[in-house]
């Protein structure tokens, strides 16, 4: 029998939109969902697909197996390489061990890439030093220093770094940043940057990926209102942890990482009256119901969702798995 919901305690839930999977994610899921449906199970993944558990385990499931390295891959077995890309070094080792790969690396990191090489081509005056704004060891800044020759990228991890850089010749320089950045944090060292190299050059479009701007900016319009904000992503999700630094910035009495609601611990909610929700790019839907699913069980729950902007953004899934693959290799079986 349902619990009387005059004796449960109030609850206001503040529900921030967008939130939860962005197009780079959705992409590299159904990248290894239609690889196994192509080519069966088992498909190797080196690193996590997205940094999420629930995810992963869902895809190892249906019959992918997670590597983090390709010396974990048998000859002639079918690989995928993360939505956070890799440096060129992987995909030379996977066709010398005739690897057959898909590069699952989410479009708006691969832009990066191109931007970085870009800055160091030709070799000659145009050529510039890279200055990466991002967290060191994080996949996607191994992946996309991994581009260029050692030496060529110099990392920045915070202001600091910014601040007591000492390139080779200022007047040649140029910088990039991981996708997954504060917006704050990461529009701070630039400026920093851009006062002390006035000659620096940056992207032709911001690197920082709509999906984390979005997410920050609709928790920032509901984090002052909340005594506790609940941020669903994992441990390693820099976005995710990026969202729970924007709540108590932005006026969260409290901000909280979660995995999953089994984790909950439910003592944290003694004395909220409103409770902000959000998740990061890499963390699905489904958890944000089932923890509303478990607050109803526990309050008289009033929800109110904020929605600060629509998204409507897609990819294509990458060679060999795109529909003009699929075309071309109709049209090749025809003829």
């Amino acid at each position: 029998m349902a619990a009387d919901q005059s004796a449960k305690p109030a609850l206001r839930l503040l529900l921030a939109g967008p939130r939860g999977f962005c197009a780079g994610v959705d992409r590299a899921i159904r990248v290894v969902e239609e690889a196994l449906r192509r080519f069966g199970a088992p498909v190797y993944v080196r690193h996590e697909i997205v940094h999420n558990r629930t995810v992963v385990e869902a895809l190892e499931a249906k019959g992918a197996i997670f590597v983090e390295e390709l010396d974990e891959v048998p000859e002639n077995a079918h690989v995928i390489f993360s939505a956070h890309g890799v440096p060129k070094s992987v995909p030379v080792e996977a066709q010398r061990r005739n690897l057959l790969y898909v590069d699952a690396t989410c479009p708006l990191v691969s832009k990066v890439h191109r931007e970085a090489e870009r800055h160091f081509a030709g070799g000659g005056p145009e050529q510039r030093h890279i200055l990466m704004i991002g967290h060191t060891g994080h996949p996607e800044v191994v992946g996309t220093m991994g581009q260029l020759p050692p030496g060529a990228v110099t990392l920045i991890n915070d202001a600091e770094e910014a601040r007591t850089v000492q390139p080779r010749d200022p007047k040649r320089l140029a910088f990039i940043t991981q996708t997954t950045l504060s917006v704050d944090d990461t529009a701070e060292i630039v400026d920093i940057l851009r006062k002390r190299f006035p000659h620096i050059e940056g992207p032709r479009r911001e690197d920082i990926c709509y999906a984390t701007t979005n997410r920050q900016s609709a928790l920032k319009e509901v984090a002052h209102e909340c005594d506790l904000v609940i941020v669903f992503g994992a441990p390693n999700s820099s976005n995710s942890q990026r969202l729970r630094e924007v709540a108590e910035r932005s006026g969260a009495r409290k901000a909280i990482l979660l995995q999953k609601p089994a984790d909950m611990d439910w003592s944290l909610l003694k004395g909220v009256k409103t409770l902000g929700i959000t998740a990061g790019a890499s963390a699905p839907e489904a958890l944000v119901q089932e923890m509303i699913a478990e607050l109803r069980q526990r309050y008289n729950l009033e929800t109110e969702e904020r929605i600060s902007k629509e998204e409507h953004i897609s990819f294509f899934l990458p060679p060999p798995l795109s529909r003009k693959d699929n075309k071309d290799a109709k049209d090749a079986k025809a003829g």
